[in-house]
């Protein structure tokens, strides 16, 4: 059990302190013991703090802490979950269908909101590079198809939009929240040929970044 002793050193108390035994203010938990030396009261002792039972920390083997790992998340150099979601179309798509050429995976709050209307059109205006550096480009929502196929057509968006109804692969992928968790998060994946992510790129409040820095890093691997 961890204990804290602290050993007090001679410090004069007022003499209004009546003289006694010493007594333990608790039984187990916390032990302090006042041991006045004389009627001029000064204190000496030891105060001895050790956690309750209670607060003990669970052992290596404890079910406790397995429970705390709850979503697999992605990390640079890793190879994330793979999915099978429905696109604008209503076709399933499967992560592995892109193995082979360099695909951008980029997550986003939601259809038709000002950023995510801002950064859609920024990959689309963009998508020409994309395509000359061999990528593909992959935008998930929670919304559903039918709103991705108004969202796309409205916009002319040349690239796939999958729903992830219930947000499940973005916690799978580990898409951290903004705003106190308030509002989903906006991160983008670059994944190569081989299905390894490049590139994991989070900022919410400047969209058209996230296409800067994706064709940076896949022009620089074609260099």
């Amino acid at each position: 059990m961890a204990s804290l002793s602290l050993s007090l050193q001679k410090h004069p108390l007022p003499s209004l302190l009546p003289r006694q035994s010493p007594k333990p203010l608790s039984s187990s938990s916390h032990n302090l013991f006042i041991l006045p030396k004389s009627s001029h009261s000064h204190f000496y002792g030891t105060v001895k703090l050790s956690y309750p039972p209670s607060l003990s920390l669970p052992s290596s083997n404890s079910s406790s802490r397995k429970q705390t790992l709850i979503f697999a998340k992605v990390n640079k150099g890793g190879v994330p979950p793979s999915f099978t979601l429905k696109d604008q179309e209503g076709r399933n798509v499967t992560l592995s269908k892109f193995k082979g050429k360099p695909v951008v995976v980029y997550f986003y709050p939601a259809d038709e909101t000002p950023g995510c209307t801002k950064q859609a059109c920024a990959f689309r205006d963009s998508y020409e590079k994309f395509k000359k550096a061999g990528a593909e480009v992959v935008g998930i929502s929670g919304d559903d198809p039918s709103s991705h196929k108004a969202f796309a057509k409205k916009y002319r968006l040349p690239y796939t939009l999958l729903s992830d109804e219930g947000n499940k692969i973005r916690k799978e992928w580990g898409v951290p929240a903004d705003l106190f968790g308030t509002l989903p998060g906006r991160q983008t994946y670059v994944l190569d040929k081989n299905g390894v992510v490049q590139l994991i790129y989070n900022n919410q409040f400047q969209p058209e970044k996230h296409i800067d820095e994706t064709l940076k890093i896949l022009q620089s691997k074609q260099g």
